[in-house]
């Protein structure tokens, strides 16, 4: 069981990848792995207190891992060891998005602005319509997967007296941006890191079905 926020960013470099919630494989997520004091609990008077939804911007700032919508369009954490690989595998499968796209023109506003919280971007790619929310989010989340989107930290909205409160706002950019080029390279094949990453979680995971660990790299 994880007692603190160090614990979970040591944790998560010895592991290399791990979902934030539910992940399908029984015990393989953060939250399952919380002490029991780290648990989410809601008071009666509805305020709540998740101390690992707390740690994700500690983790992402200083953890050395990247943090996004990465195992089935789920959010969770990647070591920055094992982001090399998922990228060289990601991106063989998808490649950059075509000249004035959709997902081209999401890429190009981040890029021109180095980092914009969720709700900004999508104004500035003109998603600013009834039902656009949800369709935006979705664009957003298959770039996370094709890892050419993370998350950068969080930002809070604050109360009257300077209190944060909320469960807050992804601040998204481009790993380019965050970690440099050279984080997104990969000497081996796609091929290779797939088969890489795959060789790992299985000894990782040994319950974990041929579908599951397919399903987390896909």
């Amino acid at each position: 069981m994880l007692h603190s926020c160090p614990e979970l960013i040591e944790y998560i470099q010895q592991v290399g990848f791990l979902p934030l919630l539910d992940s399908g494989i029984p015990g393989y997520c953060a939250e399952s792995l919380m002490a029991e004091e780290c648990r989410f609990t809601q008071f009666a008077d509805g305020t709540w207190e998740w101390p690992l939804w707390e740690w994700k911007s500690p983790v992402v700032t200083t953890g050395n891992c990247v943090y996004g919508k990465f195992f089935a369009g789920k959010a969770g954490f990647i070591s920055r060891d094992w982001w090399p690989d998922l990228c060289n595998w990601r991106r063989s499968k998808n490649p950059l998005p075509a000249e004035g796209s959709i997902e081209d023109a999401i890429l190009c506003t981040l890029r021109e602005n180095g980092s914009m919280i969720t709700r900004e971007l999508r104004a500035a790619c003109g998603f600013t319509g009834p039902k656009m929310r949800s369709k935006f989010d979705s664009y957003v989340s298959r770039l996370q997967m094709a890892t050419y989107i993370v998350t950068e930290d969080f930002v809070y909205p604050t109360d009257k007296h300077g209190r944060e409160y909320g469960f807050g706002w992804a601040l998204l950019t481009t790993p380019e941006e965050l970690f440099g080029a050279e984080s997104c390279q990969c000497s081996r094949t796609p091929a290779e890191s797939y088969q890489r990453m795959y060789d790992h979680l299985r000894r990782l995971l040994p319950p974990a079905t041929e579908k599951q660990l397919k399903k987390l790299l896909k």
